[in-house]
C-alpha cells in the first residue's frame, strides 16, 4: 500500500494539484492573504458553506463540484493578482468580489453550450483567465514583463504575448486574442 492509499487527505491534495495546479488549501490561503479576506467571505464570494471551503482547504475533499465555483476560484486569481501588481486598488477590489459572487459562472448554470455572442465572449475571457493563470502560477508580474523586454527585439510576437497575458488586464487580452483568431 502507497502513500497516497494510506494517506486520503495526501491523495486528495495529489489529485487537488492535478485539477486546479496546486493544493486547494494552499490556494484559497493566498486569496486569503493577497485580498485580505477571511474564510467566512471567501466561501461567501465563491458560494460555498465554510465547512465545505474548510473541507477543501484541508484536504478532506479534493473537488470542487460546482463549476461555477470554479470560475468563482479563478476570477478571484485574477483579481489577486490585479491588487498585488496595483493594477486595482482595496475599494474597486471589494466592489469586484462582490460582482464576481453575483455574477461569476452564471453561464454554466443552464448545461447546455451557449452560442450567444455573449457565451462566445464568456469562453474567450475563461480562455484567456486560463492563460493569465498560467503565466503568473509560474512567474510575477516584473519578471515577466523583464523577459518580454529581453524577447522583445528577437521576437516581438511573443514579447507582446508575454507582457498582454502575463503583466496586462484581461480586457486587454480578450482583445488581443481576438484580434488573433482568424
Amino acid at each position: 500500500m502507497d502513500a497516497a492509499q494510506q494517506d486520503p487527505t495526501a491523495k486528495a491534495r495529489e489529485l487537488q494539484s492535478a485539477w486546479y495546479g496546486e493544493p486547494l488549501g494552499t490556494l484559497f490561503r493566498r486569496l486569503i492573504d493577497d485580498l485580505g479576506l477571511n474564510q467566512a467571505r471567501l466561501a461567501s464570494v465563491l458560494g460555498l458553506s465554510a465547512p465545505m471551503l474548510s473541507q477543501l482547504m484541508s484536504g478532506q475533499r479534493a473537488k470542487i463540484g460546482n463549476p461555477a465555483v470554479v470560475q468563482r476560484v479563478q476570477a478571484l486569481q485574477e483579481l489577486a493578482g490585479e491588487v498585488a501588481d496595483g493594477q486595482v486598488s482595496a475599494a474597486d477590489a471589494t466592489r469586484r468580489m462582490e460582482e464576481i459572487r453575483r455574477s461569476a459562472g452564471q453561464s454554466v448554470l443552464g448545461g447546455g453550450t451557449n452560442h450567444t455572442a455573449s457565451g462566445q465572449q464568456n469562453t474567450v475571457k475563461r480562455v484567456v483567465r486560463e492563460i493569465q493563470s498560467l503565466l503568473r502560477a509560474v512567474s510575477d508580474a516584473q519578471e515577466i514583463l523583464d523577459a518580454s523586454a529581453a524577447l522583445a527585439t528577437s521576437h516581438p510576437e511573443l514579447a507582446e504575448f508575454l507582457r498582454v497575458y502575463g503583466a496586462g488586464k484581461t480586457a486587454d487580452a480578450v482583445k488581443h486574442y481576438e484580434a488573433h483568431q482568424s
